[in-house]
């Protein structure tokens, strides 16, 4: 057993002296955490660098450039809003006058509409007139010759007095 105790323990020893030359994870997971851990540190400080920064860029802005935007703001804005107001009023002045212009070229085309309706309806008058007094001279003369021979058939001639009249 001392034998086999003896065996044992060189196996052992072997594997611990193999274990420690060619495994190297301790030392890969050690170096791991100790760049992971200077990281995360530089990364912070870097963090926080740029967040002083950014404070003193605010503080800087709040401090300084409202003050001045406010001031630029009171000198100019005023000018501003009149070059707005008579840029307003001269839009508001051409849409004005393209709408009275439709409304020129719309009231146009009426007139010429109504005025090719009237000359229709006039000359539609002057038509039916015609055809009235056609139809009246007509009918004048079929009366005359009616009672002419009307006359005729019962033998009466009208005396020099009533042709005269």
């Amino acid at each position: 057993m001392t034998d086999g105790n003896v065996l044992d323990r060189v196996i052992k020893d072997i594997g611990d002296v193999q274990s420690r030359l060619f495994d190297h994870r301790p030392f890969t997971q050690g170096e791991t955490k100790f760049m992971l851990k200077e990281f995360e540190e530089k990364r912070h400080e870097r963090e926080m660098q740029q967040m002083f920064e950014m404070l003193e860029m605010i503080t800087e802005v709040k401090e300084t450039q409202i003050e001045k935007a406010v001031k630029l703001g009171d000198m100019h804005l005023c000018n501003l809003t009149g070059h707005f107001e008579v840029a307003l009023r001269m839009c508001n002045n051409i849409i004005e006058r393209e709408d009275s212009d439709k409304m020129k070229k719309f009231l146009d085309q009426r007139r010429e509409q109504r005025k090719k309706e009237w000359i229709a309806f006039v000359d539609d008058i002057q038509c039916k007139n015609t055809a009235v007094n056609q139809t009246f001279a007509n009918k004048e003369d079929q009366l005359k010759t009616y009672y002419t021979k009307l006359e005729e058939s019962m033998h009466i001639s009208p005396s020099p007095s009533e042709n005269s009249s």
